[in-house]
């Protein structure tokens, strides 16, 4: 298993480049502002060839570069329908205005090809066979992948910004719910073995084992609590 990730722009929203190994297809996951040639370099320095880009939702730190990357490749791009739209109205998704400035870098919009994801399919791209599970809160289309577990790699959670290393998802933006990324935590995060490495939307990797033991989300999503505290203010 090869996979390659950068922070990329100015909110550092991770993308990465997951392929079976050096030389084959791969899948992007997450290109975000200013990720062509973070994604461009990756495919060069591992032979690489894309078959798809796959989203986790549609804030523009995660989807800015969607466009290029995939008109350069000639690739599908993957996003749930909940969160289509912020393709289009990135400044409608966050509730406010991003900056004449920093719009100009964007290209806004959807790819030629764009198709929808289901909750509990599974994508097989580039050899890969990549589960989705729908996972709202942060925004209501948020969806996380998983690689399952083989004889020689841990299973892989690629969590957007549903987790991260001691934290969450913020929920204070349009479409985002404390309650649902709560229930999302429980459902889609807890089920899993502690040895699930989760590569998350910012920061570093880290593993489900760890998060269970130290994050405090990720703990009161286990006690089931009738109030949560609320959700910290990460990513856009």
């Amino acid at each position: 298993m090869l996979i390659a990730g950068f922070p990329a722009g100015a909110w550092g929203a991770n993308c990465y480049v997951v392929a079976p190994a050096a030389g084959e297809e791969c899948v992007i996951v997450d290109p975000g502002h200013q990720a062509v040639q973070g994604v461009e370099d990756a495919l060069a320095k591992h032979r690489l060839k894309p078959v798809a880009v796959i989203l986790s939702h549609g804030h523009v730190d995660h989807v800015a570069s969607v466009i290029p990357v995939c008109g350069a490749h000639d690739v599908p791009a993957w996003i749930h329908p909940a969160d289509r739209y912020m393709l289009s109205d990135p400044e409608k998704a966050l509730g406010r205005a991003i900056g004449q400035q920093l719009l100009g870098e964007l290209t806004v919009g959807e790819p030629d090809d764009l198709r929808e994801l289901t909750d509990g399919g599974t994508l097989a791209l580039a050899g890969l066979e990549l589960e989705v599970a729908h996972a709202p809160g942060h925004t209501k289309g948020s969806v996380t992948y998983r690689l399952p577990q083989t004889a020689d790699v841990p299973s892989v959670l690629f969590s957007g910004d549903l987790l991260f290393a001691d934290s969450v998802g913020r929920t204070d933006l349009p479409g985002g719910s404390t309650t649902e990324l709560y229930q999302s935590l429980a459902r889609v995060c807890l089920p899993l073995d502690d040895s699930t490495v989760v590569l998350s939307g910012h920061g570093p990797q880290t593993t489900i084992g760890r998060e269970r033991a130290t994050n405090p989300y990720l703990g009161e999503a286990a006690r089931a609590a009738g109030a949560h505290r609320s959700a910290p203010r990460r990513g856009l």
